[in-house]
């Protein structure tokens, strides 16, 4: 059997139902442009763009304005490695 790293299945995760769903957007600390602090978004903004992948201070995360919108946030910290 195959070994996934824990981001790696997080990521698989979130791209199988954001494409199952475009409703659904991720956004918060550096998820966008940087893939995310521990690299589990990567990618994602190449395939679902800036409108669904939205780098934002997660402070500014907390209201979207959409009721009928699903989300995802994301926090992390910057790593020097």
């Amino acid at each position: 059997m195959a070994r996934l790293k824990i981001r790696d299945a997080l990521r698989r995760a979130m791209v199988e139902e954001m494409r199952r769903d475009d409703r659904i957007f991720l956004m918060g600390e550096e998820v966008g442009y940087y893939d995310g602090a521990y690299k589990v978004s990567q990618g994602m903004l190449a395939e679902f763009g800036p409108q669904r992948i939205v780098d934002t201070p997660i402070s500014e995360a907390a209201s979207p304005g959409s009721a009928s919108a699903r989300r995802w946030w994301a926090c992390g910290r910057s790593s020097s490695s």
